[in-house]
């Protein structure tokens, strides 16, 4: 029962994240918050592939003479998606923190009653 639990830690430290990016997401009310909370999730599903990819003892995808099969490479094409996701959420967050700036600007708030209290 250890051995699978030491086996597994790492996705339940990922279940963990993304709980708390879940929970930031929906149930807070500060919209800065809320893109924080979007970060965190955007990091347990990145972590979640990145684990799911990685093989005990396996070696880069660059051929070796001595290497006997091909079960002992890692395929890169998981990790390789995993930077253009990365990219995308720097790009994702940029562009909400923007926005934040402009509604704070606007409405004085960041507080989602607030702010549609305000729209009205």
């Amino acid at each position: 029962m250890i051995e699978w639990f030491d086996s597994h830690l790492v996705y339940a430290l990922i279940l963990i994240l993304f709980v708390i990016g879940l929970y930031g997401m929906f149930l807070k009310q500060n919209l800065l918050k809320k893109v924080i909370g979007m970060t965190i999730f955007q990091s347990a599903i990145i972590l979640f592939f990145v684990a799911g990819a990685y093989i005990k003892g396996a070696t880069v995808p660059i051929y070796l003479a001595d290497a006997a099969s091909s079960q002992e490479y890692m395929n890169p094409l998981p990790h390789t998606l995993m930077l253009t996701a990365i990219v995308v959420g720097v790009a994702t967050v940029g562009l909400a923190l923007s926005l934040l700036i402009v509604i704070y600007r606007r409405y004085g708030s960041l507080e989602e009653p607030e702010i549609l209290k305000r729209m009205q």
